[in-house]
């Protein structure tokens, strides 16, 4: 039977790094949904609180704690495992720390994945791997342009650097290694700016509100006129499984890198983002940090084109801004709210998620 959607996850072997990183842990949250069998590789969460130990993700899981650094390890785990998918996720995630630790972050984000890639040069049985990069693998020039899939790579800070030299990489290693014969099939995604519930990093506009607001403190703005290619994390997850969904029916994605972000036609400032945020959470405020204060270079101007993703994938963004917005704040009351248990909120979301997704077209959402 064909299985063209979500259905093809249930009963299927997965395997998730950075599991325990925000965008990874609401992935092995919704693949839990699905009834997959899901291993997850990854050191312990970053932040405390986390939304991987708020939603309690390990539960039903095989829950690996491994440094992606370690080949010999990762190898004889994923090689064991026999998966029928791979998300590849870890990684140093975040600008600031890359230019704190660079060699770390080039050793997590382009040595993992080279560790990723030969683990599967050496796995027997047929899968599909989406490797996921970001939207900053490009050379930003900070105009109003979405970059396309076939734009130029590069980056002005450790971190962007990082990521452009990955995908560089993984193309490589498809030319090289993993012909049109092969039982691997690769894609990358670039997702945009994400933000949803149970993220706690540093320098992030959104944890920065929940923080200062939960204790009725300003939160300090540092580029309120930045506008990002806001969505929320379910968008990009979305895209992920998606992909990996077309993978499996089209041989022809092999090898190809696409972009997940949200529609250009409106674009948000940081402090539009913040004054809709506020508008469902009590006693907001916000200042605008002095420019002294600023730690780094961070880019003002990012846009993505999808259209590649919306022609062969059929894959287009769900939520409208002020719907982002609402599902944002609503995770986070209910974390201070609820003794800060959300496995409850997080599965209500997922599922509140794939119900308009599947009202709005997008079929490959459908489960029943």
């Amino acid at each position: 039977m064909n299985k063209k959607n979500l259905k093809i996850f249930n009963n299927s072997r997965v395997i998730v790094t950075g599991h325990t990183g925000f965008k990874g842990s609401w992935l092995t949250a919704w693949l839990k949904k699905l009834g997959a069998k899901v291993m997850g590789i990854a050191l312990d969460p970053h932040t405390n609180p986390s939304h991987f130990k708020a939603s309690q993700i390990n539960k039903g899981i095989k829950d690996i704690r491994l440094d992606i650094r370690n080949s010999k390890k990762l190898e004889k785990k994923i090689i064991a495992f026999k998966p029928d998918f791979v998300f590849h996720l870890a990684a140093q995630a975040t600008v600031g720390v890359s230019y704190m630790d660079p060699s770390l972050t080039w050793q997590s984000n382009v040595f993992g994945t080279l560790n990723i890639l030969e683990s599967l040069r050496k796995l027997k049985n047929k899968c599909n791997v989406v490797i996921i990069t970001s939207d900053k693998c490009y050379f930003n020039k900070e105009i109003h342009y979405g970059y396309k899939e076939t734009d130029v790579l590069g980056g002005k800070d450790p971190y962007s650097g990082s990521k452009a030299s990955a995908e560089i990489l993984i193309k490589s290693y498809v030319n090289s290694f993993f012909n049109n014969k092969s039982k691997i099939r690769i894609a990358t995604a670039r997702a945009g700016n994400v933000i949803g519930g149970g993220d706690w990093a540093d320098n992030r506009i959104i944890p920065d509100c929940v923080r200062s607001w939960s204790k009725n403190k300003k939160v300090k703005l540092r580029n309120p006129n930045s506008t990002r290619p806001w969505q929320h994390v379910l968008e990009a997850v979305g895209g992920y499984l998606c992909l990996a969904i077309n993978l499996e029916y089209n041989k022809k994605l092999h090898g190809e890198s696409f972009n997940f972000g949200p529609n250009l036609t409106k674009e948000y400032s940081v402090l539009e983002l913040v004054k809709t945020m506020g508008k469902h959470w009590r006693n907001v405020s916000w200042t605008r940090m002095p420019k002294s204060k600023k730690k780094y270079f961070e880019s003002g101007l990012l846009r993505l084109n999808c259209k590649k993703a919306n022609k062969l994938l059929k894959w287009k963004t769900v939520l409208r801004f002020d719907e982002l917005m609402g599902m944002v704040a609503d995770w986070y009351k209910h974390y201070y709210l609820n003794k800060k248990n959300t496995l409850k909120i997080t599965s209500k979301q997922i599922k509140k998620y794939e119900s308009l997704a599947a009202k709005r077209g997008l079929h490959w959402t459908k489960i029943n």
